[in-house]
């Protein structure tokens, strides 16, 4: 059973417009129904065509596109053939005498756009396109030079300032696109239960885009779940930690500031620790070996799992490895992924901060969205424990993240 938007997809196949663009909340029904029909409306028109179906990477469009598609029964049921190879990143279908070619992209960032030049299309499919750098969706457009192509558009909310916004959401009607916007309600597959678990993930920004779908300025606090009363709690002596890491951002003039991380035996990762140090508020510049110092004295006789740095702090990680006793991982520097991940955690629960950790406490009463900016920035200013809590998250919580 499909929803009433989840139909207008539908109708889209077969209708006068040039383009379809779905966006909205999160797990809303809309890329399921829109990588089906997609395949259904160019196995109707065309044969031996290429197209393309483009994600922010070659893997994210595999693993949210292709393979809920092709685990699909309505495939076999009506006789359709889908063949995926990973060597040339093609997906090969073929119903009777036709056959089509999908060729999967990724539109990461601005040299993107070379990967797709060259070819002709019929259509192309872009999911998570508020995500892809102009230049790339440009250029996928500009391939689609056969008669009868289309557009097909999916993607969250993100700020109203955004090219795609302005471009084409706001434009559908001038562009000749057909601009559905979707709800979790529009997707029939989801309990009440579980739209009331989505909805307890989110607060601020991230509330308002994902549950709401709304394209809203980030404004205010990064992290305004965090609550003194429920995410700060007071050492408790009886709790075991299983699991330690420690997450470091490094600066010479600017703080560098190192979090020490436990695993209880509640579920939950708490903050149990941290060094903070600025060289320009004390005058006094560290050396890579008074930083390794403070490390080891933050870790104490703990087994760490491993130390986090963000890869930017070549000198202090190869310090680290020269000292040959911690393990170390490479820090995820994507800061809004980052903050979105971190958000959700605070507001679950899965992450609790000790009293004594003053300066994470602190900032996080300061670290606010830079209201100026068109696109998602915290403003560079009291963020180093924040920096140094993402690294973490993304370390810890990544693989079991939502898909957005």
């Amino acid at each position: 059973m499909y929803s009433q938007k989840q139909m207008e997809i539908l109708k889209f196949a077969s209708s006068e417009y040039d383009a379809l663009i779905c966006d909205g909340a999160v797990r809303s029904g809309k890329t399921s129904i829109m990588s089906m029909v997609f395949i259904i409306w160019a196995m109707r028109n065309f044969s031996n065509t290429s197209f393309a179906v483009c994600g922010k990477s070659v893997q994210s469009a595999v693993r949210n596109i292709l393979r809920p598609l092709m685990a699909m029964t309505y495939w076999n049921k009506y006789g359709f053939i889908l063949k995926y190879s990973v060597s040339n990143h093609c997906l090969m279908v073929t119903k009777g005498d036709r056959t089509n070619y999908f060729y999967v992209f990724g539109g990461k960032d601005e040299s993107s756009y070379m990967l797709i030049q060259g070819m002709t299309l019929a259509g192309v499919f872009l999911d998570e396109v508020a995500l892809m750098p102009r230049s790339f969706v440009e250029q996928a457009l500009a391939r689609c030079s056969i008669d009868g192509s289309k557009f097909w558009f999916n993607c969250n909310p993100d700020n109203p300032q955004h090219w795609f916004y302005t471009e084409w959401i706001l434009k559908s009607e001038e562009r000749n696109a057909k601009h559905l916007h979707f709800l979790m309600t529009d997707n029939p597959s989801l309990s009440p239960e579980i739209l009331k678990r989505y909805e307890s993930m989110y607060s601020g920004v991230f509330y308002e885009r994902y549950i709401l779908g709304q394209w809203v300025v980030a404004e205010g606090l990064v992290y305004p779940m965090f609550d003194k009363e429920t995410t700060v709690v007071k050492p408790d002596s009886s709790m075991h930690y299983g699991r330690y890491k420690i997450s470091c951002d490094y600066g010479t003039l600017n703080a560098s500031s190192f979090g020490l991380w436990g695993l209880g035996d509640d579920g939950i990762w708490y903050r149990l620790d941290e060094f903070y140090h600025s060289g320009r508020e004390t005058n006094r510049l560290l050396t890579d070996e008074e930083y390794y110092a403070a490390l080891e004295n933050l870790a104490g006789d703990r087994a760490i799992d491993k130390v986090i740095v963000d890869p930017s702090a070549a000198s202090f990680i190869t310090c680290i490895k020269r000292h040959g006793k911690y393990r170390v991982a490479h820090a995820s520097n994507r800061v809004t992924d980052g903050i979105r991940l971190t958000a959700v955690q605070l507001q679950q629960g899965r992450i609790k901060i000790q009293n004594n950790c003053k300066d994470i406490i602190k900032e996080f009463g300061l670290y606010r969205w830079d209201e100026k900016s068109h696109e998602d920035k915290p403003i560079k200013d009291n963020d180093h424990a924040m920096d140094d809590m993402r690294y973490f998250v993304m370390d810890t919580f990544r693989q079991s993240a939502v898909r957005f």
